[in-house]
């Protein structure tokens, strides 16, 4: 009874507002029209009962996120390379030019400067048209900003009743109204058109005013022309269909519509004089011209294996805490957050690595043509063909699985089509090449090059100054600074510290012979071999074991401290991946990564100091805030004088399998002294060179794309020949830079030890400043073997031949 009461005096509540004289209930009408529309808008906004979806509030529009792109800087002060989803980069209002705001407001919005985020008049006259058959827009520039900036449109937004097709655009063009009166209550006039101007979409991936001014015509949006400002302000209406470079008519046309609204408001403006009519036809008549290709390498192009390792190097500072507030659930965002990275790496030095890797594997690629002819490479270690080698890697391309779906495993479809020659680009060190070639002779054409991995650090900083991946990014995009491989007799270097470490020196002695290694209760004997497979049985000292890359001593060496000391110490100098215990390990047998093995010579060189090898040396967020700052942090992995004692085993490595280095260093060692250590692995797969100074590092890498595509000599294939030339040419190149004359230096004397530890009468002195280019090297092969008296190949312990 009460609720019937109620309702009844509301009837008569409303009945008595909306009874009277006509004019009173049109004015009551329209009263309520608005208050409907007030209220509608406050539902809106506030997402009543869910049915609107949610909008922007305040605080979202004070502090609006947008994707930027984060920027990367070598050490140099380079932009070596650009992260982004949407390639854009911020500018201020002063850096835009006065022609591009008039002809954006002449074109998009001539009231922008009268209204307050909506134009009604507009909305009159396009509601008008509407009438007439002339539908048109009538969306200002911060409602298009409203759109743009806050996605008000998205899936998220819509709400319940946003489903429902009439209604949901009325909600999202209530939206767009809303945010921008929010707009114009937070932010003034210039705010807003730099807003809009950094984040709209000029097409071909380009968002922002700065990157299409820099994509389409290479300047700044502060130096843009009037036809230029009108060609991209015209792309506003459609990115494709008035794109200058996909359909350059209709730009055309579209730039001279836009120049005529410009001149329609007497904006177009020639030494201070409104433009005439004749002024107009010219700038009319101009031919669009765009940015031309530069022919030198963009800042995407930069040192590409570096700058992908270089997103994973910065998952893991956030992972380990070192950006305060980010952490392994909360990182930073490479590709939004709009970040200024500046790297370790120096482009000069890039520079120098790229030519030195791409001079010296040429020469390889032809010594390995010319050594295999039309043999196939891919052979087992009897040098016989792999059956089916080839075949097994076209199963896993995806042309052969979108063939074995389109033709239901039919072999004989699969191979007809497979076979089938057509126009393919392939690889050359001439340049992209197209070949007349079936997808089965482009893998036979495309694993038969060789591969590289080459870095360079700076043992005292750990700060990384070269990175090159491979031979050719584009091609192969797998990095072998980070791959791992088996290192061969580089390796020995932690077989010796380890020795030095338990009191042995350079010039203990040890027996160069023949040792049968049984595994207890195993019928397999192993039998360490050295390069020439022959054993001098005699003593000889350390120093001279490890120049000369004798197998027999380092294997005894290494079994006389112990192989499990041999891998602490490893880790503790820069191994992080685990280690295969075996004895074979003291030939290097178990596979590192490039990467890790030069940092753990930097161990060396930095008298025993281990650091993780450092790739950013700072980063900016948006704001330019300082967000991190490397922080070298050192701890004494082995003692100084086992550090010292192996830079001096090092340095004599250059009258052992090192001597090819005097090709290069011949004319610096007066003030420089160079160091270091050969490796190859099994049957040559992998050939390996480590080069040390007191102030760089180098470490490379030479193999095939699959361990059975190799040389099959030493004379070809071993570490001081295949990758030795590189590190060679590479020092030589920066030493006789004067830029880098920091690189020139000398070993500092010994903190008090005895020179006794490592003179020694049975070996050539190390070399000082008075000497020339001669030197006494070994004649044997680099290539070291092991053997085994058993027939069997399933050894317990994998046979390595090294150097």
């Amino acid at each position: 009874m009460r609720l019937k009461a109620n309702w009844n005096k509301l009837k008569g509540t409303l009945k008595r507002i909306y009874s009277g004289p006509w004019y009173k209930k049109i004015a009551v009408w329209i009263c309520t029209f608005f208050l409907s529309i007030i209220i509608l808008f406050i539902s809106i906004d506030c997402n009543l009962f869910y049915l609107f979806g949610s909008t922007p509030s305040f605080s979202e529009i004070k502090n609006p996120t947008v994707s930027e792109a984060s920027e990367v800087y070598s050490a140099d002060g380079q932009l070596i390379g650009r992260y982004y989803n949407e390639d854009r980069t911020p500018v201020e209002y002063k850096d835009l030019s006065p022609i591009l705001i008039r002809t954006l407001i002449d074109t998009e919005d001539e009231r922008f400067y009268h209204h307050h985020g909506i134009d009604y008049q507009g909305l009159f006259s396009a509601a008008k048209d509407i009438f007439s058959g002339h539908a048109r827009g009538a969306s200002t520039i911060t409602q298009q900003l409203a759109k743009n900036m806050f996605r008000v449109r998205t899936k998220n937004r819509n709400g319940l009743l946003g489903r429902v097709p009439g209604i949901k655009i009325l909600i999202m063009k209530a939206k767009e109204w809303i945010v921008a009166t929010k707009l114009e209550m937070v932010f003034n006039k210039e705010e807003i058109l730099t807003m809009y101007l950094n984040t709209v979409d000029f097409g071909y991936n380009s968002f922002g005013i700065k990157t299409a001014s820099a994509r389409y015509f290479n300047t700044t949006p502060d130096r843009l022309t009037y036809d230029q400002a009108a060609i991209l302000v015209g792309l506003l209406k459609a990115t494709s269909i008035y794109n200058p470079k996909k359909n350059p008519k209709n730009s055309l046309e579209r730039r001279n519509t836009v120049l005529e609204l410009v001149f329609a408001h007497k904006h177009i403006v020639i030494n201070g004089i409104p433009a005439s009519t004749a002024q107009l036809d010219s700038l009319k008549a101009l031919p669009i011209e765009l940015a031309q290709k530069s022919t030198e390498k963009s800042p995407n192009e930069f040192a590409p294996y570096f700058r992908e390792e270089l997103v994973e190097y910065l998952d893991m500072l956030c992972e380990m805490g070192e950006v305060p507030g980010y952490d392994a659930t909360n990182k930073l965002d490479l590709y939004s957050d709009g970040l200024k990275i500046y790297t370790t790496i120096d482009t000069r030095l890039q520079k120098y690595a790229e030519e030195s890797v791409r001079k010296k594997m040429q020469s390889l690629q032809n010594q390995f043509y010319s050594h295999w002819g039309n043999t196939p490479p891919w052979q087992d270690s009897k040098h016989k063909e792999i059956p089916n080698f080839i075949e097994n890697i076209a199963k896993k391309t995806s042309e052969y699985q979108w063939l074995k779906k389109k033709y239901s495993d039919n072999s004989d479809s699969i191979d007809y089509y497979m076979n089938l020659p057509h126009p393919v680009k392939v690889y050359t060190y001439d340049g992209p090449a197209t070949k007349e070639l079936s997808t089965m002779d482009s893998i036979r054409y495309m694993v038969k090059f060789m591969h590289c991995g080459f870095i360079a650090m700076e043992p005292d900083t750990r700060e990384v100054k070269a990175w090159v991946g491979n031979i050719d990014y584009d091609s192969w995009n797998f990095d072998n600074v980070t791959a791992k491989h088996q290192p061969g007799s580089t390796f020995k270097l932690f077989v010796y510290t380890e020795a030095m470490n338990q009191g042995l020196t350079p010039c203990t002695r040890r027996m160069d012979t023949r040792v049968e290694y049984k595994e207890p209760g195993k019928d397999e004997v192993w039998i360490p071999h050295n390069a020439d497979g022959t054993f001098s049985n005699t003593e000889m000292t350390l120093k001279r074991a490890f120049a000369s890359s004798i197998n027999s001593v380092a294997v005894s060496v290494g079994l006389e401290v112990g192989v499990k000391n041999i891998i602490n110490t490893a880790h503790e100098m820069g191994i992080k991946t685990p280690l295969q215990e075996a004895k074979s390990i003291c030939l290097g047998s178990s596979e590192v990564d490039l990467m890790e093995l030069t940092n753990s010579y930097c161990t060396v060189v930095n008298d025993g100091k281990y650091t993780f090898p450092i790739m950013i040396s700072k980063i900016e967020d948006r704001d330019g805030n300082i967000i991190y700052k490397s922080k070298k942090k050192e701890k004494q992995a082995i003692p100084y004088k086992s550090a010292y004692l192996m830079q001096i085993m090092l340095r004599a490595g250059l009258h052992g399998t090192s001597a090819g280095m005097w090709e290069y260093i011949g004319g610096y060692t007066q003030d420089t002294d160079f160091g270091g250590k050969t490796g190859t692995s099994n049957n040559h797969a992998d050939a390996w060179y480590m080069g040390v100074t007191p102030k760089l590092v180098g470490g490379v890498w030479v193999g095939g794309e699959f361990p059975c595509i190799h040389f099959r000599t030493g004379a070809l294939g071993q570490g001081g020949r295949a990758a030795l030339p590189i590190f060679g040419d590479f020092i030589k190149k920066v030493l006789r830079d004067e830029r880098f004359s920091k690189y020139r230096a000398k070993f500092p004397a010994p903190k008090d030890l005895d020179p006794s530890l490592w003179s020694c009468s049975d070996y050539i002195a190390i070399p000082d400043s008075t000497l020339n280019d001669e030197n006494e090297s070994s004649d044997n092969s680099d290539d070291e073997s092991t053997s085994n008296t058993s027939n069997n190949e399933a050894q317990t312990e994998q046979s390595v031949s090294e150097e």
